[in-house]
């Protein structure tokens, strides 16, 4: 038996995990199905399908598409590169549909009109003809908006007509003609075009002008959402190309009860499905079961005839398969030749790629009903589920300085003319500082607010790039101590970090983030000057965070995945030149020069010099892409900036300046004009005060003073006191006026004896 050294071995105590104070926050989404934010459980790990609805591609896409598509991207990076979920993203185009057919059939048809050459009182008469069923159907119009798009498309036409026939009386010349004969073509195109198409487009037989137009506006769609930074989807369906399985889904949905042939239309049964145990229709928009108008644009405009309408057992019911009319591409199937409904496409195409059931579904606000509705309904019938989508998410509705913005209405903007005025970046930050499921107002107010935003994050980087360039960025002298300043920045990095999780975490509020974000910058501002008059900034502690903050717009796709916020590129055929680095010496040596110039020019009061440098700074160095900043005691600050950003800076402060120099003319005006009224009004004998106010009253006492109003009532006491008030001032006015005047008598007549 071994010896034993008398000592007591004692426990350890057990370890235990800290309490923690609070739990940490858990990705919730809003739910178009709850209409509440819900936790956010994908129902197989961390693998997410999700399918978004996709463009009608039969004109150019708009800022109302951008919403949706720059919304969706956004929320498809932050779910997978901070919240690190490995999704499947599907998105359709729909390249058959009653839009598409009908404008490539009003296309081809007036095109093939203009290619006649007709001569001009032939356009005119043609006009006036179509004119006729136009004018019908503005006098049936309730819709407001649509009822003022008709009369100024009215307004558009007369007056093309009248100059038409006004250049023909005058007898002008054969270019004048041509130029008034072609602006009344772009005025009545679209009237001549409906017209055309109802007298021939069930004529119109060649598919392939169908298909062309179609794939020319998924081709600039691309285009536009590449301009825009938006991430192709992983997977693009073609209605085109699933019209095999829409036939097949079709039947399922007819052999499950749901459907029912007439006149080789399929129609998907709403009463049916609604009274099946655990099915339900309209289960994102109850509210609007039954609304006919919703119902008819559901269908399309080619299919909501009185004998389409009349085929349906309810009228709550919808097209699976239509039919085949002449003027329109069919395809076989086992109902006849026919082309798929517009909501069957999502379902058959959603499924075929996803399964039974999707995690997230997205579109636009106005697809809830019918359209996502429909969707809902008829996949469920297909699967015999009730639980088809798990997350229904739906962008906002976008509208142009406050109005409406619809194409039917033709009131929108083109994704690539809002690229001319603003950046692809300045477009997403708009769409960043707002809730994605609000309206969003597109207007010069928001984009202002945008372009600030952007100004404020660059100011933050080009600061930190002179810091780097001035402080040591590796080894021994990398690390400064930590005094009161930089423990309380850390503080508010840190509190910044957790706030941006909440955000994120609450169905990905980007406005909160954008407001923690630009608080954060807001603190290193103030930190930086506060320490610089002491000791040097401390780069690391500004470093992390500029990582942090440029993490983040990276993961909203507002910088490139190999860029930095302030990437300038160089032109150079290597491609490899970093301009910065290239140049930033010679400035340097180049603004110290020009400061020391400065120094003396002060010293030596030479204004001239002085101003010589201002113009440098001013004018000069912007037209080159370089802003330079004067710091009084400390060396000036040199920054890169895109030369059109500097000179769109220097237009707008110009113009502030211009506006403050009216603002204060105008001020000056109202000023002397008020003194001058006074003056004038000094010399208003008090008997006459009242007497011009006819509009208000009709007799008055020997002073001048009313007694009575306009109708002959007597005035009350209260007011008869308050004009007396009146009229006493006015008479202590006039005596001091009149007193004025006898003092400048005076005056004059003691210049007048002593010359």
């Amino acid at each position: 038996m071994a010896e034993t050294t008398g000592k007591v071995k004692r426990s350890q105590p057990a370890w235990s995990p800290p309490e923690p104070k609070r739990e940490p926050a858990k990705l919730k989404l809003y739910n178009s199905l709850t209409r509440q934010k819900e936790d956010f459980v994908p129902q197989n790990g961390n693998q997410v399908l999700w399918y978004s609805c996709g463009p009608t591609v039969y004109d150019s896409s708009h800022m109302g598409h951008a919403r949706s598509y720059i919304s969706f991207d956004i929320l498809r990076r932050v779910m997978t590169d901070y919240f690190n979920y490995n999704i499947t993203y599907c998105m359709n185009v729909t390249d058959i549909d009653d839009k598409i057919i009908k404008r490539a059939r009003q296309n081809h048809l007036f095109n093939s009109y203009v290619a006649e050459s007709k001569p001009w009182n032939s356009v005119i008469a043609d006009t006036v003809t179509a004119m006729t069923p136009f004018k019908e159907k503005m006098e049936k119009e309730e819709d407001k908006d649509k009822l003022d798009m008709y009369k100024r498309m009215k307004a558009g036409i007369e007056a093309a007509v009248t100059n038409m026939e006004t250049v023909v009386n005058n007898n002008s010349g054969e270019t004048v003609i041509k130029e008034a004969r072609q602006q009344l073509l772009v005025a009545s195109k679209d009237i001549l075009s409906d017209w055309l198409d109802s007298l021939h487009g069930s004529e119109v037989t060649d598919k392939s002008i169908f298909s062309k137009l179609s794939q020319y506006f998924e081709g600039d769609y691309h285009v536009d959402m590449e301009s825009l930074n938006v991430l192709p989807a992983d997977v693009l369906t073609r209605v085109s190309d699933y019209v095999p399985e829409v036939i097949d889904f079709v039947q399922r949905v007819i052999d499950n009860g749901y459907g029912y042939e007439s006149n080789g239309s399929i129609y998907f049964d709403t009463s049916v499905f609604s009274n099946a145990p655990n099915h339900h229709y309209a289960k994102l928009v109850p509210e609007a079961y039954g609304d006919m108008k919703a119902l008819k644009e559901g269908e399309g405009e080619l299919s909501i005839s009185e004998d389409r309408m009349s085929e349906k057992r309810s009228p709550n019911d919808f097209a699976l398969w239509k039919a085949g009319k002449p003027g329109e591409p069919t395809w076989d199937s086992p109902w006849g030749k026919g082309r798929p409904g517009w909501h069957i496409e999502c379902s058959v195409m959603a499924s075929s790629i996803l399964g039974e059931s999707l995690d997230i579904h997205t579109g636009g606000v106005d697809l809830k009903f019918p359209h996502h509705d429909n969707e809902l309904a008829q996949a469920e019938a297909y699967f015999e589920n009730d639980h088809w989508v798990q997350y229904f998410i739906h962008s906002g509705h976008l509208t142009i300085d406050g109005c409406k913005m619809s194409k039917s209405l033709k009131n929108f903007i083109t994704i690539k003319d809002a690229l001319k005025k603003h950046t692809a970046r300045q477009l997403r930050l708009l769409f960043l500082l707002h809730s994605w499921k609000d309206t969003l107002d597109y207007g010069s107010d928001t984009m202002t607010g945008a372009i600030r935003y952007e100004k404020l994050v660059s100011e933050f980087f080009h600061m930190l790039k002179d810091i780097k360039r001035n402080t040591p960025g590796s080894g021994v002298e990398a690390f400064d101590k930590w005094g009161p300043e930089e423990l309380s920045l850390n503080q508010k990095y840190s509190d910044c970090r957790e706030e941006i999780h909440e955000a994120l975490c609450d169905s990905i509020d980007t406005k909160r983030t954008c407001d923690a974000i630009k608080d954060l910058i807001k603190a290193c501002n103030i930190y930086v000057p506060d320490i610089r008059n002491k000791r040097r900034p401390n780069r690391i502690l500004l470093e992390n965070i500029g990582a942090f903050i440029l993490r983040i717009f990276k993961i909203f796709g507002a910088v490139q995945a190999n860029e930095d916020w302030l990437t300038v590129s160089s032109g150079a055929t290597t491609g490899s030149v970093d301009v910065e680095e290239m140049v930033m010496p010679y400035l340097t040596v180049f603004a110290n020069f020009r400061e020391d110039i400065r120094k003396v020019a002060r010293e030596e009061k030479v204004t001239s010099v002085l101003k010589v440098c201002d113009n440098l700074r001013d004018e000069v160095l912007p037209n080159l892409g370089v802003r330079l900043e004067d710091k009084e005691g400390q060396p000036p600050v040199i920054k890169l900036v895109d030369r059109e950003t500097l000179l769109k800076e220097r237009e707008e402060k110009l113009r502030q300046e211009e506006a403050k120099r009216k603002e204060k003319e105008l001020k000056k005006q109202k000023a002397e004009k008020e003194k001058a009224e006074k003056e004038a009004q000094k010399k208003i004998p008090p008997s006459e005060l009242f007497r011009k106010e006819t509009d208000k009253y009709s007799k008055f006492d020997e002073k001048g003073l009313p007694t009575h109003d306009a109708e002959g009532k007597e005035l009350s006491k209260s007011a008869l006191k308050k004009n007396m008030k009146v009229y006493e001032a006015q008479e202590k006015k006039y005596k001091e006026f009149l007193k004025s005047q006898e003092t400048s008598q005076q005056s004059a007549g003691a210049e007048a004896q002593s010359g």
